[in-house]
């Protein structure tokens, strides 16, 4: 299983995109999909359509993973252990909900989340398409 940031939600549905690729690739593969509901929630900000997001749902086999106090607990380990940074508080949501599902994450934005990689996050890596 792998959990699926909103930049992965977005371009996934955008077939010029390279994660509409590595989303086919993956499937291929026998992989299965998930997203956290911090992530979801940015998807569904948009701008997407109602087909795109029916596209993405039917991908999320795993389901729209819920935000609990457990996540809640390790987000806020995450936070405080990068020098709790403003812009890192969505992504140490993402982050611990992707640890709790013991999923690497598929992100775009791997520079702010290797900075959780020391802490338990995995990150994907895009099979060849």
């Amino acid at each position: 299983m792998i959990c699926l940031d909103a930049n992965f939600l977005i371009g996934g549905v955008i077939e010029a995109r390279p994660e509409s690729h590595h989303l086919l690739a993956w499937l291929e593969a026998g992989e299965t999909f998930c997203t956290p509901a911090p992530a979801w929630y940015e998807f569904l900000c948009g701008p997407v359509n109602p087909a795109q997001i029916r596209t993405m749902r039917a991908f999320l086999t795993e389901g729209i993973v819920a935000f609990e106090e457990p996540q809640a607990l390790t987000a806020a380990r995450l936070f405080n252990a990068v020098q709790r940074s403003r812009r890192l508080r969505v992504d140490a949501m993402i982050a611990a909900t992707a640890i709790h599902q013991k999923a690497p994450l598929a992100t775009l934005n791997a520079e702010d989340f290797s900075l959780f990689t020391a802490h338990g996050l995995e990150l994907a890596t895009p099979l060849e398409f």
